[in-house]
């Protein structure tokens, strides 16, 4: 028996359809698992779905959701059951970042990135609840981010709901035990993305102050983070609960 076997398994991954959420819909795919992508931009998705159709044959499907939406992600739920019969896996990776320093945020701003980084994570995980518990070994991976650990000068809303997340996913991980849903948190490093070039484009040497820190010795990409994914999505990590998982290369333990 492959503890990492995800055949039969059901995943939903928000924000799927790019950057590091594809690289974990990829993954989770290439295990055996069919994803259901849920996204905002339904060119992307369906671009992302086709994809992950090569890699087997119905493997995916898109839905437009807007993760902010409490209706919006109970439908979700409910058409990933009425399409696949159940719901296995719940990967909470959609998220956004505004840059500017500390003083300068509108507090809409400050809610919008709260909103869609951490309430939309609870909004989700207790939309995917009952059907997690039907399973009876439902998988919880939420996405934080090492700003989880780090402050950021230009960032500040997006590294306070990073580190909401880490602690709602100890929360979950405590609360659910009893159901045998396990609830862990991927913290990636600097990862190329359409997030991180932006970044770069606020803090011209960010590429290379990110570099010369991390021991691995270049950006990490979305596909470096499949791995740990499909381990938290997986048999393979029945005994793992409500930990936060580093994927940066060595950047957190390198000193500056």
């Amino acid at each position: 028996m492959n503890p990492f076997d995800l055949r039969e398994k059901v995943a939903i991954v928000t924000g799927g359809n790019g950057g590091i959420g594809l690289g974990i819909a990829r993954g989770l795919a290439e295990a055996g698992a069919s994803v259901v992508v849920a996204g905002r931009n339904r060119e992307k998705t369906d671009a992302a779905v086709r994809g992950l159709n090569e890699v087997r044959s119905d493997a995916a499907i898109g839905l437009d959701v807007d993760v902010t939406d409490e209706a919006q992600v109970a439908e979700m739920v409910v058409r990933t059951r009425e399409r696949f019969g159940r719901l296995d896996i719940l990967v909470n990776n959609a998220g956004i970042g505004i840059r500017k320093r500390p003083e300068e945020y509108s507090l809409e701003e400050y809610r919008k990135v709260v909103d869609t980084n951490l309430t939309a994570v609870f909004v989700c995980c207790q939309a995917a609840y009952p059907e997690l518990k039907r399973t009876g070994a439902g998988k919880i991976v939420n996405i934080g981010s090492m700003a989880s650990l780090f402050g950021h000068t230009f960032a500040l809303p997006y590294a306070a709901s990073k580190g909401g997340v880490v602690q709602l996913t100890k929360s979950l991980a405590i609360a659910w035990a009893p159901d045998n849903i396990q609830a862990n948190c991927i913290l990636p490093g600097w990862i190329e993305s359409d997030m991180t070039r932006a970044a770069r484009s606020y803090i011209p040497d960010l590429f290379d102050r990110v570099l010369a820190r991390t021991p691995a010795g270049r950006w990490g990409e979305p596909a470096d983070l499949a791995g740990t994914a499909v381990f938290l999505a997986s048999p393979a990590s029945d005994f793992v609960t409500g930990v936060s998982i580093p994927v940066d290369g060595g950047y957190a333990v390198q000193m500056p």
